[in-house]
């Protein structure tokens, strides 16, 4: 019988990092602020806030930026006592998750795909896909998304032996400036044996290849 131990999820470092970000929990939206400014965004783009169609457009707005920017943050990260897991490779995969490019203000898709070593126990599989969404809920770039889920993965585990990569589509890029539909980024954190093991990270790279080099 497995042993259950709950962790809290929290910021991975309290040291100062350029890819670190404020956490969503500290922020406060005012929704009648924000449906205030997009009633004189819609204004300023030639329309009439009060037609039909339009009059509740800034409230729901409002309510889905506040619905984004402030994630659930209750959830704990369950670790399992394992020991016949010592020295596997883990990967999961098929993660995707929506966040907004912080320099256009435009969606991205994230297909995320975590692998790690466990060493006497075993992070419960939900867990990767909460650390993901959590993560996704700001305004971002992609570069700083992997980064933040490799370090909330190696402070999970206490180890860094952690490999994340991810495969976005932003349409920045898709809808905007070159309009390239077909173009995505590929970002990848290792660290721990991922980084000195060639055979771990030839492993880690062909599952992960198989999770996220499709369309």
């Amino acid at each position: 019988m497995t042993n259950a131990v709950a962790r809290p999820a929290t910021t991975p470092s309290t040291a100062v990092h350029p890819l670190a970000a404020p956490a969503p929990s500290t922020r406060h939206i005012n929704t009648d602020r924000v449906a205030e400014l997009v009633s004189q965004l819609l204004v300023e783009l030639g329309e009439d806030p009060a037609r039909e169609g339009l009059i509740d457009t800034p409230r729901r707005v409002a309510a889905w930026w506040n619905d984004f920017l402030s994630p659930d943050d209750s959830s704990t990260a369950t670790c399992f006592t394992e020991s016949a897991a010592g020295d596997q490779l883990v990967v999961v995969g098929g993660m995707s998750v929506w966040s907004l490019c912080e320099h256009h203000l435009l969606p991205m898709n994230l297909q995320v795909t975590a692998g790690y070593v466990p060493e006497g126990e075993v992070v419960g599989l939900s867990k990767f896909g909460r650390i993901a969404q959590r993560h996704a809920a700001q305004l971002h770039v992609q570069e700083r998304f992997t980064w933040q889920i490799a370090q909330e993965l190696a402070t999970l585990t206490g180890r860094e032996d952690v490999a994340v990569a991810v495969r976005g589509t932003h349409l920045c890029m898709s809808m905007r400036g070159v309009r390239m539909e077909a173009a995505r980024t590929l970002t990848m954190h290792s660290g721990g044996r991922f980084r000195t093991d060639a055979v771990l990270s030839q492993q880690f790279l062909v599952f992960a290849t198989s999770q996220i080099g499709g369309k």
